[in-house]
């Protein structure tokens, strides 16, 4: 993977001394407060949304073979599922990259486990060609094939086939969904965004309000693409370099 630097173009903040950045930092942090505040309030009302029902006997694939929805729960009563879009017959390469990335970013959830809370990928590809991209990518947490009438039941409300976080509840053998996001609303997975955040150069992005000249080299194109490096997801090219396999088994 070569390296790269949105960062040549020179251009930097002003200078101040000690006093100065410390008042203006005092004042942006109210501003991160009351941003803190909110966020909690807004997740206030997401515990007060009403539920669906869902179907708990919903088929989906896994390494012990066919398995249910319910099964996904492992026990608990909360499940978050993932729903990792998935390129039908195409290469590792040229799959999902912002599924990758963020799926990449979900290591350790015994905190999560221990709120009674199971975290789950749904692929919403075949399970022998996904379970081999899982591979190769290094991930262990739980892997489940969705496709077909279960995928469809799965994201009623005429919601399109790409990338979800959705929420279930499980009272007993009933399942409910209680809440989905999708788009930016999946950030929450990963903390390497949150991360460049609190950088000077944030996110290098292109939509980003940035003060003029600072670097956004990542734009939403083929050429600058921000989940990508020649030719593949970003985080594929550790698994690449270290000499993991990506055959997906497909032609």
């Amino acid at each position: 993977m070569k390296e790269t630097s949105a960062t040549a173009s020179g251009k930097i903040p002003s200078v101040a001394d000690r006093r100065t950045f410390q008042s203006q930092i005092d004042s942006l942090r109210i501003r991160e407060k009351q941003h803190k505040k909110a966020g909690d309030a807004i997740a206030a009302a997401r515990r007060r949304l009403p539920m669906v029902e869902v179907d708990g006997s919903t088929p989906l694939i896994s390494d012990r073979g066919e398995m249910t929805l319910l099964d996904a729960f492992e026990g608990r009563r909360m499940l978050i599922a993932y729903y990792f879009m998935w390129h039908h017959g195409q290469s590792a390469a040229d799959q999902c990259e912002g599924c990758a990335l963020y799926t990449a970013q979900v290591r350790e959830v015994s905190l999560l486990q221990s709120r009674d809370i199971t975290y789950a990928t749904f692929c919403q590809g075949p399970y022998e060609a996904s379970a081999r991209y899982r591979k190769f990518m290094g991930w262990e947490l739980p892997w489940y094939s969705v496709q077909g009438k279960s995928l469809d039941a799965l994201l009623a409300g005429r919601r399109a086939h790409r990338m979800y976080l959705i929420c279930y509840l499980r009272q007993g053998s009933k399942v409910f969904e209680t809440y989905w996001t999708t788009g930016r609303g999946v950030e929450v997975v990963g903390n390497n965004y949150s991360l460049m955040d609190l950088t000077v150069y944030g996110r290098q992005e292109w939509w980003e309000d940035s003060p003029e000249g600072w670097p956004q080299a990542w734009k939403d194109d083929e050429n600058n693409n921000p989940y990508r490096v020649d030719g593949r997801p970003i985080v594929q090219w550790p698994r690449v370099r270290a000499g993991h396999s990506d055959d997906l088994g497909t032609p």
